[in-house]
């Protein structure tokens, strides 16, 4: 059995990340979508709020595990034996970013963990939470972005936000 990890914030999960772990899990015996609990970002909700919103997003897929996890992500597939990490990609800077990890996660693992990158589809090129965010926060559309559930929990995050703009905001 092959089991592949896709650890992320997803802060929210959106279309774009269900579409790589749904490909993924075409490829792979067992996906486990992986919420890390404390990244160096600012976060909109809390890791069991994500982990909720994920398991809700995916829950008609029977190959796809949701957890959350802390600490270095190597040493999370190691625990859980999974053989691969998967990430997705959208964009050139994408590949920069994953190229390294995936460089610095083969160094740690000493070939035991292989790094697959997908290519997300077109139509989700331009998503990433943050975006998400941002447009929820001003009052815009997200409905083709994310799952009806995670639009009404960011709506409502949102309204208790008031006007306080989102960490890296678009407007500046």
């Amino acid at each position: 059995m092959v089991r592949a990890l896709f650890p992320g914030t997803f802060d929210p999960i959106h279309y774009g990340h269900m579409d790589i772990a749904n490909r993924a899990s075409r490829l792979f015996d067992e996906i486990v979508m992986a919420v890390y609990d404390k990244p160096l970002k600012s976060l909109m909700f809390s890791p069991e709020e994500r982990i909720s919103l994920v398991k809700e997003a995916v829950k008609n897929n029977p190959k796809i595990k949701v957890t959350g996890y802390s600490g270095l992500t190597i040493d999370f597939a190691r625990k859980i034996e999974s053989q691969v990490i998967v990430r997705g990609l959208r964009v050139f800077s994408d590949f920069e970013f994953e190229f390294r990890m995936a460089l610095a996660n083969q160094r740690m693992a000493k070939d035991q963990v292989e790094t697959v990158a997908l290519i997300t589809a077109e139509q989700h090129t331009f998503l990433s939470s943050s975006t998400v965010r941002e447009i929820v926060l001003l009052g815009g559309d997200i409905s083709s972005m994310v799952p009806p559930h995670v639009e009404k929990a960011l709506k409502e995050k949102a309204a208790g936000m008031g006007e306080q703009s989102p960490p890296n905001s678009l407007r500046d």
